[in-house]
């Protein structure tokens, strides 16, 4: 069921802060721009900043996003071994569908779909 990884996203407090000090630290910049989500795409991996604190506590800042072949088989599946939900499935952008949550253990996860 679960790809090989294919986003993590640091949730920021100081987007444009953070802007400047992942484009520093990659020398990468930023293939999307917005003022509410900032992407990197580096060796085909994605690496998202957003300013989103919502429901994200201090050390627990990171979502890994895992592809997946189908969102709604995924996030049913995770729901039923008790993952506790905190953004439903979701349509990002395009095709793009998303949804997360946190395992039994308390480590975030995120899954993906589409393109």
């Amino acid at each position: 069921m679960l790809l090989q990884p294919r986003t993590v996203i640091y949730h920021v407090n100081d987007l444009a802060n953070a802007k400047e000090w992942y484009s520093n630290l990659t020398n990468v910049q930023p293939y999307f721009d917005e003022t509410f989500y900032i992407g990197f795409e580096i060796n085909g991996f994605e690496l998202g900043l957003e300013p989103d604190m919502d429901n994200i506590d201090a050390g627990n800042h990171t979502v890994t996003f895992r592809s997946v072949a189908g969102i709604n088989n995924a996030f049913e599946k995770a729901m039923l071994i008790c993952a506790v939900i905190f953004a439903p499935i979701c349509n990002v952008r395009g095709s793009i569908e998303m949804a997360m949550g946190s395992d039994p253990f308390g480590n975030n996860i995120g899954f993906i779909c589409g393109t």
